[in-house]
């Protein structure tokens, strides 16, 4: 009886230690309810995404540079080009005549160079002889003076005279026979020039999305900018395009020329890779905002410019950082604090420093742990120190978003 009794006495112990245990280690009833997260590592990273409308990476109307009639025409809507390619073939019927005209100018002018040519050399052996036979006569009265009459020797020396303006002047016609070869042939050039443009060709790979005149059209001299039946069509080039976006004011000094960019084309299901090429480096003061341009490749001509897109940017990334929801995030003024969740179940407030954000998460640069367990959306009556029961929530996180 008395072990029995024993026993029963360290049952009864044993179980109202159990239960002061408990009772010490179940929540206080009154104690304030609150969600909470921990604070883990991960990659976190900041992006942009903005919707655009491809645009050609070139796009001109071509006009002819002379006026004609479209004899040959060898493009149609939607015919693909190469650099140089023929498009079509003028007639000028008066361009044509003008370098046959040119030339025959220029035969004649051959012509008149050879005559000239002729003329300076008679005239140079007519001078020849005049000046020798001046010359001896000269030499003979002075070495034997009365000899040779003064009327002799004054003719001799008049027809060296004559001879050499002769041969001047056969010189200055020859000048001006050349002279006007030059003239005659740069008239052919620029006319031969001219009608080179009757051969309308391709400036750049692309593909025919207009065409304004067909054989036949009387195509006038691309004098004026008006569109209409002065061009002949429309040129534009589809490999790369341009993704022309507007990146907010916020994230200006973020963007940098080579910066990589997803693009997601929603009407074929596809995603391209595509870098930013320039940016205006200048803010828009109507949209706040700055002009900047992805050039995205299509090598297979799968995008058609006016399609729209959503170009991501991802504007900063961090492999292995400390990442909170920004909902445990309280800011006043100029600092940045959350609360944390003690072992002892009280809510200590701690002073943050955030490095990276998005519009769902935040990198947490000081004042936090690994594991630490934080409120998520504190009430603005929390104090510190407050005892809480928390309660583990789970947020929808969006990865990357801005």
């Amino acid at each position: 009886m008395v072990a029995a009794g024993l026993l029963a006495f360290a049952c009864w112990n044993l179980a109202s230690c159990s239960q002061k245990t408990a009772a010490s280690q179940s929540p206080d009833p009154s104690a304030r309810i609150v969600g909470v997260t921990k604070v883990v590592r991960q990659s976190l990273s900041q992006s942009l995404t903005i919707a655009a409308e491809f645009q050609p990476y070139q796009e001109i109307n071509v006009y002819a540079k002379v006026s004609g009639y479209i004899k040959r025409l060898y493009v149609d809507w939607g015919t693909r080009v190469k650099t140089g390619q023929l498009l079509a073939v003028l007639e000028i019927p008066e361009l044509e005549q003008q370098i046959e005209e040119d030339q025959a100018a220029v035969q004649r002018s051959v012509q008149d160079v050879a005559s000239a040519h002729e003329k300076v050399n008679v005239a140079k052996s007519a001078y020849d002889l005049a000046h020798l036979t001046a010359t001896r006569l000269t030499n003979v009265s002075k070495s034997q003076p009365g000899l040779v009459a003064q009327e002799e020797l004054d003719v001799a020396q008049g027809k060296d005279i004559q001879a050499s303006a002769s041969l001047s002047a056969a010189k200055d016609t020859l000048a001006a026979a050349d002279q006007a070869l030059l003239v005659s042939k740069a008239a052919l050039q620029k006319d031969q020039a001219m009608y080179s443009y009757a051969h309308i060709t391709a400036p750049f790979d692309g593909v025919v999305t207009e065409l304004d005149a067909y054989t036949g059209a009387l195509l006038p001299a691309g004098t004026s900018s008006n569109k209409g039946d002065l061009a002949l069509c429309r040129v534009s080039q589809i490999n790369p395009l341009r993704l022309t976006i507007p990146v907010p004011e916020s994230a200006v000094h973020l963007i940098r020329a080579g910066l990589s960019a997803q693009v997601q084309v929603p009407s074929l299901k596809k995603t391209y890779e595509g870098n930013v090429a320039r940016f205006s480096d200048r803010i828009d003061l109507d949209t706040r905002t700055m002009y900047t341009e992805i050039d995205v490749p299509n090598p297979n001509h799968e995008i058609v410019p006016g399609m729209y897109a959503y170009a991501t940017l991802v504007l900063q990334e961090s492999n292995d950082a400390l990442v909170v929801p920004v909902q445990v995030l309280r800011e006043g003024g100029n600092s940045v604090s959350v609360f944390r969740v003690g072992a002892d179940g009280k809510a200590q407030e701690v002073p943050v420093t955030v490095g990276l954000q998005n519009a769902t998460q935040a990198e947490i640069l000081s004042g936090l742990n690994a594991g630490d367990v934080v409120v998520v959306s504190p009430p603005a009556t929390l104090r510190n120190g407050e005892t809480v029961s928390p309660k583990t929530v789970q947020l929808p996180s969006i990865q990357g978003e801005s």
